[in-house]
């Protein structure tokens, strides 16, 4: 999936996309990654289309879509009923059936507290996802420490609001930043 890592070099803003509102929004940014926050198994298929419509690639957060499972099977049917180019979930099954499939994974990690590290470093060389993303991302010694540790691109997502920590994630060692604050992807 070197397509997926060189469209977030080449633009390492994500737009994370939570309601209609912002599916219709995130059309019009230049974000070429579109991060999946919503939606059901009737609709999902529906969102990622309208997102590869406009030449962007659109990565399903499996663990929100309502009436999907946190069973492989419902990375089977994401991959046979969507143009889906990726998953995101917290879950490390569902990366492994993931990456199976032929998925661009993202392996999602809460940080907030010292016992996060060791679960990231477990979960990430057992599982061996394409990137982490870590939230939230306003933590540039952290994203360091992390960065180091795992030796794999890492996502720095949540609670991002100005242009400062976007630079300051980036500078970290971050490959990019994802965030639903719409203002965030026009800047």
């Amino acid at each position: 999936m070197h397509k997926m890592i060189e469209e977030l070099e080449n633009c390492p803003i994500i737009a994370a996309i939570k309601d209609e509102k912002g599916l219709k929004a995130c059309l019009k940014s230049e974000s070429s990654v579109i991060f999946i926050l919503y939606g059901d198994i009737c609709t999902i298929g529906d969102v990622v289309k309208k997102i590869k419509a406009h030449g962007k690639m659109a990565v399903v957060h499996m663990d929100l879509i309502q009436g999907l499972s946190g069973k492989e099977v419902a990375v089977d049917f994401l991959k046979e009923n969507t143009q889906a180019d990726g998953i995101i979930t917290t879950r490390p099954a569902l990366i492994r059936r993931a990456k199976e499939k032929g998925l661009f994974t993202v392996l999602r990690f809460f940080v907030i507290d010292s016992m996060a590290f060791e679960n990231i470093q477990k979960q990430t060389g057992a599982v061996a996802p394409d990137v982490i993303e870590i939230l939230p991302g306003l933590m540039p010694k952290i994203i360091k420490k992390i960065q180091r540790s795992i030796h794999r691109p890492l996502i720095a997502g949540g609670l991002i609001s100005e242009k400062e920590d976007i630079m300051a994630a980036l500078d970290a060692g971050a490959l990019a930043i994802s965030t639903t604050n719409e203002a965030v992807w026009f800047m």
